[in-house]
């Protein structure tokens, strides 16, 4: 049935649409509707988007390398010719940002490479230099040496402005195939409970991606960047209709950071809060779970500055809505530094707006990063004073002071010990720790040690004798 001889029947009044169907439901009006394609989108925005492959030296040691009785006689050599090394290579994609040769990806597809090489979209290969490689957004900033050539790029667009059913491509190499693309809609947004990076504000599309597709692009209908692949769900490693894309608002500090030495300087609120519970909403008289219950307000931080006190509820910060603790982190990050922010707070069950002025976290106290020796339990870690600078460094949300382990060397008594990096030493015999000098005179003296350690929300109690 042709698409005018449809026309003729809706005009003679012979198919019977009901009011609402003949408003939403259209008949293509031409043989071009009936070909309707995302083939200049994927034209527009492909060759844009590379593949990048890592190589790093990873040195195989076999547990009898370090038995004394084979030491004594293979020496440093491996036992029974053993390779001492091997080549580990890494798959994934990237994304043009810059015509002079400037790629973002992820993190975790460049982490620890000796050598990255970038091909384009044309099969042309580059060596590539990592001017960024950021953990905590598990993003990553390439740049490749073009000599004067404009490379295609991608426009950034307002992740924002994305609603939950718009459409989406994403591109990049799964499996190492080749280049692909493959569509879906965006079937959430904000998503925090997901634990791929310290900000997690994550968009979650149906669009399938697949290993490889790290750090590949997610496309608007418009041939715009909303947000870089990055992760999927999935309990046999292939799609499941569960992907997960880093949002295009938290690419652009990182390529302010590029733009500026490589040195990422995040801003600083200054406030330690919890989510809003269901039974916590209905203690506050508010309608509904949602936004962050202050807890703590560093002094002298633009949060104090700003007027936030402890008790208020942070509602909204610039304009959008905040759940909990982690959207809030990642509304802070996407900010420039000395930008003023408008926090919606409920204070008294009345609404108030604090202007605030993000800062770059202070050094105070200094942290006198220390490694702790000698025949206690806490040997082997790396120490230093809490400050605000150190606690945006390790990701953690604190405003107090104290002294947190940045670092544990292996085959040591704290490793042993089960401590981790971001644990904060909390008291030892009862006394507690207000700094590294303290908690260095403390341990000398005591046994046995009866220590405990803040990890998370917890605090955790061992006693060694």
């Amino acid at each position: 049935m042709g698409s005018g001889f449809l026309l003729r029947l809706l005009a003679a009044g012979l198919l019977l649409l009901g009011p609402a169907e003949a408003e939403t439901r259209v008949v293509p009006s031409s043989e071009g509707a009936l070909k309707l394609s995302y083939a200049p989108i994927v034209k527009k925005t492909a060759p844009a988007v590379v593949n990048v492959y890592s190589r790093r030296v990873v040195r195989a040691q076999s547990p009898l390398a370090v038995d004394p009785f084979f030491r004594r006689f293979f020496g440093d050599a491996q036992p029974f010719g053993l390779p001492r090394q091997r080549i580990q290579n890494s798959l994934g994609s990237g994304v043009i940002l810059d015509a002079g040769g400037l790629i973002v990806t992820n993190h975790h597809v460049v982490k620890d490479a000796d050598e990255v090489t970038v091909v384009l979209a044309d099969r042309r290969e580059f060596d590539a230099r990592i001017l960024i490689t950021d953990q905590r957004t598990d993003l990553a900033v390439l740049k490749i040496e073009v000599k004067g050539e404009r490379l295609p790029t991608l426009e950034i667009a307002d992740s924002d402005t994305l609603e939950v059913g718009d459409i989406v491509l994403a591109i990049g190499d799964p499996f190492g195939v080749g280049q692909t693309v493959t569509s879906g809609i965006i079937s959430g947004l904000a998503r925090t409970g997901v634990g791929i990076a310290d900000f997690r504000s994550f968009i979650q599309t149906d669009a399938p991606i697949n290993p490889g597709n790290s750090g590949g692009a997610l496309v608007d209908l418009d041939g715009r960047l909303v947000g870089i692949n990055t992760a999927i769900f999935s309990q046999s490693g292939g799609s499941i209709g569960i992907g997960f894309a880093i949002p295009s608002a938290l690419v652009r500090p990182i390529l302010r950071a590029a733009a500026h030495g490589g040195v990422i300087e995040r801003p600083w609120l200054g406030v330690a809060g919890q989510p809003v519970t269901a039974e916590l909403a209905q203690a506050l008289g508010l309608p509904r779970p949602g936004g962050v219950l202050v807890k703590e307000v560093a002094p002298q931080s633009p949060a104090a500055k700003g007027g936030v006190n402890v008790g208020d509820v942070i509602m909204e910060f610039d304009g959008h809505e905040i759940e909990d603790p982690e959207g809030l982190r990642f509304r802070v990050a996407t900010l420039p530094l000395d930008q003023t922010a408008h926090l919606t707070l409920l204070r008294s069950g009345k609404r108030r707006i604090a202007m605030v002025v993000l800062t770059r976290p202070p050094e105070d106290p200094p942290r006198q990063r220390t490694e702790l020796q000698g025949r206690h339990p806490l040997a082997g870690a790396v120490v230093g004073n809490l400050n605000p600078a150190f606690d945006e460094e390790l990701g953690l949300e604190t405003t107090t002071r104290g002294v947190v382990v940045s670092e544990i060397r292996n085959n040591t008594p704290s490793a042993r010990l089960g401590l981790q990096p971001g644990d904060i030493v909390w008291s030892l015999n009862g006394h507690m720790i207000e700094d590294v000098a303290e908690l260095q005179r403390l341990v000398k003296a005591s046994l046995p040690w009866a220590l405990s350690v803040k990890r998370g929300a917890e605090v955790l109690s061992v006693t060694v004798r």
